[in-house]
């Protein structure tokens, strides 16, 4: 089974009342999508796959995905939980998608232990799911998406459930694989180091919209809504048409108003403190919520506890300040 030429993706779709998103994907980029909970990262990769009801178009090339059936789609997809057949070998998992379609049984093999081999997992190819740990588990899982040479790799937050020393490899090695990938890599994620490690551009989305797309260090340097903001851990505060960003050890914490025209300030109770590296860090109700970061002595000077009213500012110079909207 050969790839298909590799085409770009122009997708418009409009899933019930959670996804209305209109993004273009090349071919060989990773686009990371990334959102708060519920809004419609999911339901986007699920569009395409067409594993949910759907409205508009996802041409890739001269080719509208959503008019094909579903078995016809050129596209591999991995879920969250390493989801493989229970009563399947690791090499039979694999191969499963090369024989559903039409592939022989010895050829179908060969590529499965192949790819096995690539993800380093080869001498485990007759075991079963339930024999294998959550990060052999997952290394199956994508060895069978990219087995069929698909066109479009749809991962839905592939690491989800590992452990962190397992999730630091797993990357590495499926970073390695999406460099050699011609296709179109669509990843969904929740941590700001998948997106700034794997992905070309990435696409916010903020209640089924997209909120801003870019390539990762411009998306992590001027974020627009606040869960990136705070993925990337920067403090994020409207100001008219502009957003303004700044780092929480550019705040400083006070008991009194602070003075000085060059200081922009914020008051209200401190909701949390805890250990951040060799800093305290606060989250404080002000308008908006803030994050400062201040050292433990400081915090034991100032007596600082949850529910204490607080004076929060920061210099203008220290401040990054640019259109909410592009």
């Amino acid at each position: 089974m050969s790839a298909a030429p590799a085409r770009p993706l122009v997708a418009d779709l409009r899933v019930a009342d959670r996804v209305d998103a209109a993004f273009t994907a090349e071919p060989g980029e990773v686009l990371a999508v990334i959102g708060p909970n519920g809004a419609g990262k999911s339901s986007l990769l699920h569009a395409v796959a067409g594993l949910v009801d759907v409205e508009g178009s996802a041409r890739l090339g001269d080719t509208d995905l959503l008019t094909l059936p579903v078995r016809e789609r050129r596209i591999g997809l991995v879920f969250q939980g390493q989801l493989l057949f229970p009563h399947l070998s690791a090499v039979d998992n694999v191969a499963f998608g090369l024989r559903s379609r039409g592939e022989g049984r010895a050829r179908a093999e060969a590529v499965a232990r192949d790819w096995l081999e690539r993800f380093g997992i080869a001498d485990l190819a007759d075991r079963k799911p339930r024999e294998l740990s959550g990060g052999q588990a997952q290394r199956v899982a994508i060895a069978r998406a990219l087995a069929t040479e698909p066109d479009v790799l749809l991962l839905d937050e592939p690491f989800t459930g590992l452990d962190v020393s397992v999730q630091m490899a797993l990357r590495i090695e499926l970073g390695r694989h999406l460099r050699d990938f011609p296709g179109i890599a669509l990843l969904v994620t929740h941590d700001a180091i998948d997106a700034l490690t794997l992905a070309d551009k990435v696409l916010v989305l903020d209640e089924g919209r997209v909120a801003q797309v870019g390539p990762p260090a411009e998306v992590a340097a001027e974020p627009r809504t606040p869960h990136v903001a705070r993925l990337v851990g920067l403090n994020l505060v409207p100001d008219g048409d502009d957003l303004m960003a700044f780092t929480p050890d550019a705040v400083v914490v006070s008991l009194q108003e602070p003075e000085g025209s060059t200081r922009l300030r914020w008051h209200g109770p401190i909701a949390t403190l805890a250990p951040h590296g060799d800093a305290v860090r606060l989250l404080v109700h002000a308008s908006p919520d803030l994050l400062a970061d201040l050292t433990p002595a400081a915090a034991t000077e100032l007596e600082l506890v949850p529910g204490r009213e607080v004076w929060l500012s920061a210099k203008a110079t220290a401040v990054s300040r640019y259109a909410a909207r592009r």
